[in-house]
């Protein structure tokens, strides 16, 4: 286990364990945050416990040409269900996956101090939301680190039925017409799989961050 000093460093991501945890303690600057994402790292932990730092292997990601869309997904899309926004209510869409009710969750990863931290990654114009909205009201969204070739997606709430899918597809599809290489979806869940997520091996996720 390595405890992370106010050096900006990281220790090798070879060197997790095999659940991914690689490092504890440190801070939620935004110089520590973006070199973690920039590395295949991110942090994860309740409110309580230490910052915890994880790299897991495999990597779960969504390469946007592989996006599945349901046949009753493509109609609500044709329909044009919910209306979509970008980066126009970050710290609204953040306070909601925050309080969702997650199922087997007692609590929330996302703790205040996390908020603070990427509300001012948002500030500088790395963090980005996704809003969705129906009749003017805020029904789902989802926020994350961009870094510019991939998107690091962190949590995603949805207030309606199928309003957190909606933004996602929409999302996705504006990264595969902006040439981003993938999304990273960070763990297995079997809602990103059903979308075309995939698990693949944390050195080749590695050399796709470092492509850029």
């Amino acid at each position: 286990m390595f405890v992370l000093s106010e050096d900006l460093i990281f220790p090798p991501i070879e060197l997790a364990t095999n659940d991914g945890l690689l490092a504890i303690g440190g801070d939620l600057s935004p110089e520590r945050l973006l070199l973690a994402y920039k590395s295949g790292i991110f942090p994860w932990y309740s409110e309580g416990q230490p910052i915890l730092w994880w790299s897991p292997d495999p990597r779960f990601v969504l390469f946007p040409k592989d996006l599945k869309v349901s046949k009753s997904m493509k109609k609500i899309l044709r329909n044009e269900t919910f209306k979509i926004t970008y980066c126009q209510q970050f710290e609204r869409v953040i306070e909601a996956c925050a309080s969702m009710p997650r199922r087997g969750q007692e609590s929330t990863w996302i703790t205040v101090e996390m908020k603070k931290a990427y509300l001012r990654l948002f500030g500088l114009g790395i963090a980005k939301s996704v809003e969705v909205w129906k009749e003017g009201e805020l029904v789902g969204g989802l926020y994350g680190v961009d870094l510019g070739h991939v998107f690091c997606g962190e949590s995603m709430f949805s207030k309606v039925s199928n309003a957190s899918k909606y933004g996602f597809i929409k999302f996705v599809e504006k990264l595969k017409c902006e040439n981003y290489k993938l999304i990273d979806c960070q763990v297995f869940t079997e809602h990103l799989s059903s979308q075309g997520a995939v698990e693949i091996p944390r050195e080749e996720f590695s050399k796709i961050l470092k492509s850029h």
